[in-house]
């Protein structure tokens, strides 16, 4: 689950193409024209191992310089978030990843069987993939792996949604099964995994950091392993100081390639982006709206250093616990999406630059339902549904209403929100009041459900629609932080997991987005838009991915 926190305007944006997750800009294209390649069982015997092979002649070596936020986590199976993901995905790595195309392909795995009933996966391991410190990855290790993220004492919040498709997964992380029923080690480099029911989405699920290898040595070394992880990934982790740095430095002996670069300098300590890139701090920056006109004007020296990137595939909203007064009345919760002018909020308080989002998934995502009417201003409708509600109009009866969202004590409140809580007030004289937690705190306590109201964004982890409607919305699972309920909403999503017709599958899952939108257990605020970024001359290939995917490694100087 790519959870990430908004931050000034959206922070996707920098979560995606820079790796971070503190929002330094937010930028706007009317639409995406994007052509996802959405894996299928049927399709995926062979791996194709990388769309941007190695170019041998380019030079080696140089720093990128790059300015981020303490990742939460190293460990690969509690990842959660963006932040974390971003420098998981370069560290560690699984039997799959997603390319830069955004198709599923071996990592670890070189190719891969799939049985006729499509139940049954066998990989085959490249004999050459080695851990860092040069021990070779096996099949044990891929099962050890599997069986520790499920493990009740790893205590992963996100296993069962990422793996729960394989059979013996919930015995296992229930504390009934010892290990994992449908994980087989045929030999050193086969893996034989066994699923439920035929699902075509399941190898993208495998591409999230909690299907990937760790060494079981190195994790029982104690809880402070991941200070000095032995994974599999492109680069290894050579200094971290919480607060100050952290330094990846190039694996040679990579199964896919040696990266170009030698060393990856995340700057965890803060400051102005656009200063420090000037004064060449930084090799990429996001750009603020306060910079946007005087960059986008050619006689700037930096004009030359501008670039778009794709819009993400993210959508930032509010989360309204479906079990908690007064959201507890759908009435309520309608009445608060009818109260809020997006693109009045979208044209003067962000510049245009971002969608006003009128569903749950983003423009140009597969299943993606243009012809969704969404919530449109409407404050007349929003104070007859609070009327017709079974709390009243009578604001002053009602329960207080407390919105949390990430940040430190004393954080600056986004415009776009302030805007939103004063049209809340104005409209229908509901007084908000607002908490911020520490980012790693906030997520365990939005996985536990504390929350009454939030304030958070999610990026797809992989191209398809079962990974923002069922992860989210279905009644069972643990990602469904608003404690959404819908029994048809449910059958639906079920359907969906098995149909095998895409055409079908997708509006079964639109249909189910149709119902959710009723429903409103979120308020959608805004889907991104394309970007821009200040690229230093000097990098080349780097690519600016619509997903959280592996990409510094094809990164070189000229």
């Amino acid at each position: 689950m790519h959870i990430t926190k908004k931050g000034l305007h959206l922070s996707f944006f920098l979560t995606l193409v820079l790796g971070l997750t503190f929002a330094l800009t937010s930028c706007n294209s009317s639409s995406i024209e994007t052509t996802i390649a959405t894996p299928t069982a049927e399709s995926s015997s062979d791996a194709k191992e990388e769309s941007q092979p190695i170019n041998k002649t380019t030079s080696e070596g140089g720093v990128f310089k790059l300015i981020s936020s303490d990742p939460p986590t190293l460990d690969p199976h509690l990842a959660s978030d963006a932040t974390s993901a971003t420098m998981i995905v370069e560290i560690f790595g699984g039997l799959v990843t997603i390319n830069p195309d955004l198709e599923v392909v071996g990592d670890i795995a070189k190719n891969w069987e799939i049985s006729l009933d499509r139940l049954t996966y066998t990989f085959f391991l490249r004999e050459h993939a080695v851990f860092h410190n040069g021990k070779p990855v096996t099949a044990h290790d891929f099962k050890w792996s599997l069986e520790r993220a499920c493990d009740t004492l790893t205590e992963s919040l996100v296993a069962e949604q990422y793996l729960g498709d394989i059979v013996g997964v919930k015995a296992k992380l229930r504390g009934k099964a010892r290990d994992i029923k449908g994980v087989r080690v045929i030999d050193d480099h086969t893996l034989q995994i066994t699923i439920d029911q035929p699902k075509t989405y399941f190898l993208a699920k495998l591409t999230y950091p909690t299907a990937f290898v760790v060494d079981k040595n190195n994790v029982e070394e104690g809880k402070r392993w991941t200070r000095n992880p032995n994974g599999t990934g492109p680069f290894k982790l050579k200094e971290y100081t919480p607060g100050e740095l952290m330094v990846l430095g190039s694996n040679p002996e990579y199964h896919l390639g040696a990266p170009h670069i030698s060393e990856v300098r995340y700057l965890l300590s803060g400051g102005t982006s656009m200063l420090m890139y000037e004064n060449d701090e930084l090799d990429i920056a996001g750009v603020g709206l306060a910079d946007m006109d005087r960059l986008l004007d050619p006689s700037n020296p930096l004009n030359k250093e501008l670039h778009k990137a794709p819009p993400s595939f993210s959508t930032t909203y509010i989360g309204l616990n479906n079990n908690d007064p007064p959201f507890d009345d759908p009435k309520v919760r309608q009445a608060l999406n009818f109260a809020i002018n997006r693109q009045e909020i979208a044209s003067l308080v962000l510049a245009d630059l971002v969608h006003p989002a009128k569903g749950i998934l983003p423009p140009g995502f597969p299943a993606y339902n243009s012809s969704l009417p969404g919530y449109e201003y409407n404050p007349e409708k929003a104070r007859q549904l609070l009327k017709e509600s079974t709390y009243g109009d009578d604001t002053n009866k009602y329960p207080p209403i407390m919105l949390t969202k990430a940040g430190g004590f004393g954080a600056a409140v986004s415009l776009d929100l302030e805007v939103i809580l004063e049209s809340w007030r104005q409209e229908l004289g509901l007084e908000i009041s607002i908490q911020q937690t520490e980012f790693a705190s906030y997520l365990q306590d939005l996985h536990k459900r504390r929350f009454q109201m939030f304030d958070i964004g999610w990026i797809a982890d992989y191209p398809d629609p079962e990974n923002f409607l069922d992860l989210l919305f279905h009644s069972t699972s643990d990602n469904n932080h608003t404690n959404y309920n819908n029994p048809i909403v449910d059958d639906l999503l079920v359907q969906a997991r098995t149909e095998t017709e895409t055409e079908k599958r997708y509006q079964l899952y639109q249909e189910a987005e149709r119902l959710i939108l009723y429903d409103s257990p979120w308020i959608p605020l805004w889907h991104s838009g394309e970007q821009y970024i200040l690229l230093k001359p000097w990098v080349k290939n780097y690519n600016m991915s619509q997903l959280i995917v592996p990409k510094l490694r094809f990164i070189y100087f000229d």
